[in-house]
């Protein structure tokens, strides 16, 4: 059985005493699309120059499709994308900067040109100077770029900042089409809303640190739920859940509604707990938690 598309282990990287990278540890499987969740300054970019060997890792290793990038240029075969924002020649046109790119990639990759502008419909601005491109413009033409490598794997490091609304709902679209096509994505964001929409594993990163790997399924199993609960008594249910074990940062809302934390089994015991001592219960709601709430319980 093939291993993971990108495997880190122990990754560090230190500045001085500054550890920007502090024992990462990732799997990137076939087919991911796998969102690298984190503030700015948590790491992130750091951790994608290392994976592409752009800096040497302080320790750990890196593997992609199980070579070493620090070792060979060839590691990267099948891999592209950008680190920060692309760059190109703002005096030229977007065609002219891909057919100096591909001219440098070879391997076919000047015949894919029509192919990849159409991907990020940029086809009909292809010959306009990159220097009048918009910001969104500018990051398609990067994956236009990357995409002449025909890359099996593909790192976008923060690819929505500075779009407006639309621009980001266009680059989520594009990233969606991208995994549809089979291209595996790794997708360093601290924008919630586009990891919940096109990734389906996260990590999540916090000073240096992994504070989750897995599903958004599995995080959300790995937090408390919240629960809304009504009852004939509000006060005296408020001091029945204070006194329960299992329940946590219970508090009135709106001065008739409990809002509480708790896992199942808690919540079961709090509703004999309520019942033996009279209060009925009016409604007993829980509520999924946000991406925003989950990524806050893990960063903060």
């Amino acid at each position: 059985m093939a291993g993971p598309v990108v495997e880190v282990r122990g990754l560090v990287k230190r500045y001085g005493d500054v550890v920007a990278v502090d024992d990462v540890d990732l799997n990137v499987e076939t087919g991911d699309v796998y969102g690298y969740l984190g503030p700015n300054g948590a790491g992130k970019t750091t951790s994608l120059r290392m994976m592409l060997g752009l800096i040497r890792p302080t320790a750990g290793s890196v593997r992609i499709f199980g070579r070493d990038p620090q070792l060979s240029v060839r590691a990267l075969d099948g891999v592209a994308g950008f680190v920060e924002e692309p760059r190109f020649y703002p005096y030229l046109t977007g065609r002219k900067n891909l057919e100096l790119l591909a001219a440098f990639d070879g391997d076919g990759a000047a015949s894919r040109i029509d192919e990849v502008l159409d991907v990020v419909e940029l086809a009909d601005r292809a010959g306009d100077r990159v220097g009048g491109y918009s910001h969104g413009m500018k990051q398609r033409l990067g994956i236009a770029a990357a995409l002449l490598r025909a890359p099996r794997l593909l790192l976008l490091d923060e690819p929505t900042t500075g779009l407006d609304p639309g621009g980001m709902r266009d680059m989520r679209l594009l990233i969606r089409r991208l995994a549809e096509d089979g291209i595996t994505v790794l997708l360093s964001s601290h924008q919630l809303a586009e990891v919940e929409e096109v990734c389906n594993r996260v990590a999540i990163i916090r000073r240096g640190r992994i504070a989750f790997e897995g599903t958004l399924a599995d995080m959300r199993g790995r937090t408390a739920t919240l629960y809304r609960l009504r009852t004939t008594d509000p006060d005296r249910a408020l001091e029945i859940c204070a006194a329960q074990a299992g329940i946590a940062d219970a508090r009135l809302d709106g001065g008739r509604e409990i809002v509480f934390t708790a896992e199942q089994d808690a919540v079961a015991a709090l509703s004999v707990a309520l019942i033996d001592t009279g209060v009925a219960i009016t409604a007993l709601v829980p509520q999924a938690p946000t991406l925003e709430e989950l990524f806050f319980r893990f960063t903060e």
